[in-house]
């Protein structure tokens, strides 16, 4: 039998094990929902409505007795939790999976935690040793990180999976080249899209940490976020379809369908509980860690459900990605490795208790 310490330790890991199947299915079905002509705030506006009826019950009776009073500051850093993470960064999502592919959007995901190590370092959350082992390993993650995002970005290449060739005449093999300027327009844009939605999903990481320390309370934080996005989102679902009417509500066929409730209560509901219960447990580094996770399942759903066509350009963007991600966080885990090594020599249980937290805080904060 596992000691309570064992579970305690495993259960961060195997929440974000879940959490990346979860973002898996949820972006197959999106891609799919969006090819189908979806409105984009629409489906962001059902997806919260049924992620906060889902949560909402949850959050009242698990934390009736110790949810904290919600304090002006409190509800300053919900509101711009909820138009940050699941307005903003849903919307960027949806317009890089309509214009791209979803395992190429599932790669633009690993570069979060570079984009999270600069931010942090820009407003001097993160400290970096240019002569030191780790120093040096960040610097170079980062370097082949963005140099993967050019060449996601900006490098195509010829289809891997798909290689039918046809002798097309002049009139139709000009329409498709314009067709291919049009796509690789799309593909910039989306490209675009998707390097907003992992800054800001940086950022919204960095936000919850302030948040998770002034109310604790996960299952409350998540619902009332929902609750915020919900209303944020319709209001400007509204103000922008208003000419359509109720034609634009109206979920047509089984993918809509499922894609929004699906989305609501497990991506929404479920993932985002997930999501802020890890970072409040091990910090944004650690849940950045698992990215390539989704990169993986998505990439199989890609190919053997959604049949997409998988590009050189992709292929390689993603080894670089990867390494950089992992590169970078090799160089996080030395400076823990050599801060607790420097703090275990401490003789009072105050210095190394102090050491500890600064090195907690540091982990967090990338």
């Amino acid at each position: 039998m596992w000691s309570a310490g064992c579970v305690e330790q495993w259960t961060p890991t195997a929440a974000m094990v879940a959490t990346n199947v979860v973002i898996a299915v949820m972006t197959a079905l999106l891609k799919q929902a969006l090819n189908q002509g979806m409105n984009r705030l629409v489906l962001i506006t059902f997806r919260q409505m049924l992620a906060t009826a889902f949560l909402g019950p949850i959050a009242y009776f698990k934390e009736r007795k110790t949810r904290p009073k919600i304090t002006a500051e409190i509800f300053a850093y919900l509101f711009l939790s909820g138009i940050l993470g699941p307005v903003l960064l849903q919307y960027t999502l949806f317009v890089g999976l309509e214009y791209t592919t979803a395992t190429f959007a599932a790669t633009f995901g690993n570069l979060l935690p570079v984009v999270t190590f600069l931010i942090s370092l820009a407003f001097g959350y993160e400290a970096l040793e240019v002569r030191s082992k780790s120093g040096s390993a960040k610097i170079c993650g980062t370097l082949l990180s963005l140099t993967g995002a050019m060449t996601l970005t900006f490098y195509k290449g010829a289809s891997l999976t798909h290689h039918l060739r046809h002798h097309l005449p002049p009139a139709a093999a000009a329409a498709g080249v314009e067709e291919q300027h049009r796509s690789a327009v799309r593909w910039v844009l989306g490209s675009a899209s998707m390097l907003a939605n992992v800054v800001g999903f940086a950022g919204w990481l960095l936000l919850q940490r302030r948040l998770t320390r002034l109310y604790p309370a996960v299952y409350s934080a998540t619902a009332l976020m929902s609750l915020l996005s919900f209303a944020q989102a319709a209001a400007l679902a509204l103000s922008t379809q208003w000419a359509a009417g109720a034609a634009a509500w109206r979920l047509r066929g089984t993918v809509e369908i499922a894609a929004v409730v699906y989305c609501g209560v497990v991506a929404s509901g479920v993932g985002y509980l997930l999501l802020t219960y890890c970072v409040e447990k091990r910090g944004p580094v650690f849940t950045a860690a698992f990215s390539p996770l989704a990169q993986m399942f998505v990439a199989g759903i890609d190919l053997c459900v959604l049949h997409e066509p998988l590009y050189l350009g992709s292929v390689l963007g993603s080894v670089l990605v990867i390494l950089g991600l992992y590169l970078v966080l090799w160089g996080k885990r030395e400076e823990a490795a050599v801060a607790a090594a420097a703090a275990a020599p401490a003789k009072t249980v105050e210095v190394a208790a102090a050491a500890h937290g600064d090195v907690a805080e540091q982990q967090e904060r990338v």
